[in-house]
């Protein structure tokens, strides 16, 4: 395994007070581990217990295999997207949701940066390639929203590009919604210590060092900016025909746990189980601009 460059020690301003934040030392900041929890007004001080969580998650778990069973029956298409800040629980809570689906009919797609080819074409031409046929269940480990966030923060975009795909953005995805696809939008919401803290366990986890990127590091210094293009964003892109669906990730149990029973409650499908499914916390899970923090 190649080793991580070392890194600078960063000075950040977190909730008002001069920080100084190394990645590379192995002793995590006791301001980070204090916060974590409770940053971006987290409405729990504690996380959800692992049992809990297990015996809770497999009831859900057994709904998404009858939701599968639904689909193949009825041909119908089911895509969602995740989206968020780096380390905010994407990557876990499409594991959550797929683990125990059918993998010929539940498809991740994760793309990597485009191709040349890709460059010159429409925008969102990737990413229609990949979308669900009938009987499908697609999840997308971000999506066309990097021109939302990563694209304008990180200059990988023009101002004017930026412009357009948020007025272009709405008009899409009306047509994905006009065709029949059950479509969901996840912004999973991290608070600042506690993103810290996962970068700070990335850096120093064998197992997860990988999921580290050097764009993570660049975009320590941009959380203010990546704030803004998210408030953009969720203003413009919010809609009747695909209204977003905030999830509060801190603890990503709770954010697992609340992100499917939301997709279950939506879907009729045949053998539901509103007592498996459960209550949606509105605590953690709400909708729109309005929700974020």
């Amino acid at each position: 395994m190649a080793e991580i460059e070392k890194n600078q020690p960063v000075e950040l301003v977190v909730n008002g007070k001069q920080r100084v934040f190394d990645i590379d030392n192995p002793e995590l900041p006791d301001w980070i581990d204090r916060q974590a929890l409770a940053s971006g007004d987290y409405p729990y001080d504690k996380k959800l217990d692992d049992d809990a969580y297990d015996a809770l998650l497999e009831k859900l778990q057994i709904e998404l295999v009858k939701v599968q069973f639904w689909q193949q029956a009825t041909g119908k298409r089911v895509m969602a997207i995740f989206e968020g800040r780096d380390a905010a629980g994407k990557g876990g809570a499409i594991y959550a949701t797929r683990s125990y689906m059918n993998p010929r009919s539940a498809r991740v797609v994760a793309l990597t940066k485009p191709t040349e080819t890709e460059k010159g074409q429409w925008y969102y031409q990737r990413y229609v390639t990949h979308f669900p046929t009938a009987g499908e269940f697609v999840m997308f480990d971000r999506s066309w929203y990097n021109r939302g966030g990563v694209e304008p923060v990180m200059g990988f975009c023009t101002p004017e590009q930026h412009a357009h795909f948020l007025k272009q953005t709405p008009r899409f995805e009306k047509l994905i919604t006009g065709d029949g696809i059950h479509f969901f939008k996840f912004w999973l919401d991290i608070g600042r210590e506690m993103q810290l803290k996962r970068f700070h366990d990335r850096r120093h986890d064998p197992l997860k060092v990988w999921k580290l990127s050097p764009m993570d590091i660049a975009a320590l210094t941009k959380w203010d900016l990546y704030t803004e293009a998210r408030d953009q964003m969720l203003v413009q892109t919010h809609t009747e025909h695909a209204p977003w669906t905030v999830v509060r990730t801190n603890d990503k149990r709770r954010a697992r746990l609340n992100l499917i029973r939301y997709m279950l409650k939506t879907l009729d499908y045949d053998g539901k189980d509103e007592g498996a499914i459960g209550e949606i916390d509105n605590k953690i899970l709400g909708f729109g601009p309005g929700f974020v923090k």
